[in-house]
């Protein structure tokens, strides 16, 4: 770490280090309905200009941590700060630097989309002219000039997350909490989606995103926080959990014609390596310990056998929050097909 002036830098619970650049600073925080702890002394920070990851299935606590940070749910301990105000004490003052995007559409259904994005700038204190210039700037930005024209109701589940993004945006927000962006979405829309969110976060918006698809955090994420129950279980840089559950160095090697019969002989060659036949043109090699590719290089060119290309091999971020969650698979399938219980 950068040496840091000692009053601009503190330790959390969690043992990261926060700045006067953190936008959120999380402690303890607990969310108590009776005896269930639906967000459970969960600490973290959000950095200024990130785009930070929720990562984890229906029911974890995502959509609860984002209405304690927004004020929309009331905190039963611990504390949280968005841009230095506190959000139990202080939530007027925070809400002035948050745009909100909830999981369902907060939006009029009546209304036109041109007369809904106006309506929600008057909410903010905008001014009628700087209103309808921004209304018009967004339709455009978002592909939604011609749909700004008909009602909200007439529009399409893609159609109505966008005009919901833009309307959380007018206000030029410095955080954006978006809960859940792509959830029942066609392809093509979540694709535009995930694309206005890289967008918004190049222009300067730092953005705190929750999901359960896990190539969508992959995608987009600076940092993940994996919760599970209530509870934050891992929290880092998608390369630093890569490397937490790689126990193992995986290579591939893909080669220009059939390699169906070699396993054998690499294994007998190379008795410290796990050999591999991945598909009828490639081998995976795996060892505890890093490899030396020159030896193997030299066997395959003395069996007269190109090499295509090598490649390191690293686990994906599914293997990695099956290895620290202990979730499987399976049901985060389900709940990308909408089985899963919101």
């Amino acid at each position: 770490m950068e040496t840091k002036s000692i009053l601009a830098w503190t330790k959390r619970s969690n043992g990261e280090w926060g700045n006067e650049m953190d936008i959120v600073e999380v402690d303890q925080l607990t969310k108590k309905y009776g005896d269930l702890a639906a967000v459970d002394r969960i600490s973290f920070s959000v950095h200024d200009g990130e785009i930070f990851g929720f990562l984890g299935p229906n029911g974890a606590g995502k959509t609860t941590t984002i209405n304690l940070l927004t004020g929309l749910a009331r905190v039963t301990s611990g504390s949280a700060r968005v841009s230095g105000f506190d959000c139990a004490g202080e939530i007027k003052k925070a809400q002035r630097f948050m745009g909100i995007v909830p999981d369902e559409s907060n939006l009029y259904e009546e209304f036109d989309g041109f007369e809904n994005l106006c309506f929600c700038a008057a909410l903010y204190g905008m001014q009628k002219d700087e209103r309808e210039k921004k209304t018009k700037t967004l339709l455009e930005q978002f592909g939604l000039t011609e749909a700004g024209k008909k009602p909200f109701r007439a529009y399409s589940r893609g159609m109505k997350r966008k005009l919901t993004i833009a309307a959380g945006i007018i206000h030029g927000p410095k955080i954006l909490f978006l809960d859940e962006p792509t959830t029942g979405i066609d392809v093509a829309s979540a694709r535009q989606i995930r694309q206005l969110i890289q967008n918004l976060n190049q222009s300067g918006t730092t953005i705190f995103l929750t999901t359960h698809y896990i190539e969508e955090a992959e995608r987009l994420c600076n940092r993940i926080a994996f919760i599970v129950g209530g509870k934050i279980v891992r929290i880092g840089h998608l390369d630093e959990l890569m490397r937490e559950v790689q126990q193992e160095n995986v290579v591939q090697i893909t080669f220009a014609d059939g390699v169906s019969n070699l396993k054998p002989s690499i294994q007998e060659n190379f008795p410290d390596v796990v050999v591999e036949v991945s598909g009828n043109q490639a081998i995976r090699l795996r060892s505890s310990h890093p490899m030396n590719l020159t030896p193997f290089m030299r066997f395959f060119e003395q069996k007269n056998l190109p090499v295509y290309e090598a490649r390191i091999m690293r686990p994906s971020l599914e293997e990695v929050f099956v290895k620290i969650t202990g979730i499987e698979l399976q049901k985060m399938k389900q709940e990308k097909e909408g089985k899963g219980k919101q």
